[in-house]
């Protein structure tokens, strides 16, 4: 009895200790086994296939800077363009993760809710917003959203146009909600006078000067930091008469390369990798 019982525990301490649940298809080839890294977070290393024509041009040379794609209000469908320009300066911060609830029959869903401000402190910013199931995958979708959404910000001078541009050009409002964000010109020094949430955005967009003014529910974060993404984004929708001047109309990187643009693009066979 005692030698059954002692050959029963030592197979199942073969098949893992717990009866016959252990390391079931182990050995027999069974299972999903090692399949490595999977999903957006893993691919760091991966090569961009570029899916539009725009990535087409970035990726070949053809565009050199992020600008000319602003300059024309082509849309920016591929985070990797922005990667390709801003990707050693960019810095992500997670605002706020969220529990977002739908009742359903069976009780409540559950899923989170990530706000991400991204910016290279240096006249650049994006913000993004990601619902799903999982924490983790929430920041990774909102870190994308917010790279597709980067805007390049108009900075100016609060007295005498001495030295770099360091608070914004004029007075510019940006509303989201009941909350409505002012964003004032501010001497030299001043710093930004601000609440945490839109001190940490005008910090990511490159103001080092500022006054705001908030009104409506400012504690409802994600419409307080939507509003300060639009009044930063209102820099550039203000002409002011240092912009009159003639402009210049030239063709689009579309219709400049347009012969470069008709030719099939050609994806490269993956090369396989031996372990």
């Amino acid at each position: 009895m005692a030698d059954n019982q002692g050959q029963g525990d030592s197979a199942g301490t073969a098949r893992g200790g717990f009866g016959r649940g252990g390391s079931r298809g182990g050995s027999r080839g069974r299972g999903r086994g090692n399949r490595g890294s999977r999903g957006r977070g893993g691919g760091d290393s991966k090569e961009w296939f570029p899916c539009t024509k725009l990535g087409r041009l970035v990726k070949d040379g053809m565009i050199k800077k992020i600008e000319e794609i602003y300059l024309f209000s082509l849309p920016i469908k591929e985070a990797e363009i922005i990667d390709f320009f801003l990707g050693s300066k960019l810095k992500d911060e997670v605002l706020k993760i969220m529990p977002v609830q739908k009742q359903t029959r069976a009780g409540q869903r559950t899923r989170f809710k990530a706000f991400v401000a991204i910016g290279d402190y240096d006249g650049h910013i994006g913000l993004g917003v990601k619902c799903s199931k999982e924490v983790a995958t929430a920041i990774r979708g909102a870190i994308i959203l917010a790279k597709l959404s980067v805007i390049p910000v108009r900075r100016g001078y609060w007295g005498n146009k001495i030295g770099m541009p360091h608070t914004v050009p004029c007075k510019v409002t940006g509303k989201c909600g009941s909350v409505l964000v002012r964003l004032v010109p501010a001497p030299r020094g001043t710093g930004l006078v601000s609440a945490p949430v839109p001190k940490k955005l005008l910090n990511m967009a490159g103001f080092e000067d500022c006054y705001t003014c908030a009104t409506g529910q400012t504690a409802t974060l994600g419409n307080f930091a939507k509003a300060t993404f639009a009044a930063i984004a209102a820099t550039y929708a203000y002409l002011t008469p240092d912009m009159w001047s003639p402009t210049v109309f030239t063709n689009s990187p579309y219709q400049e390369y347009t012969d470069y643009l008709a030719k099939p693009f050609v994806k490269q066979p993956k090369k396989e990798v031996k372990y």
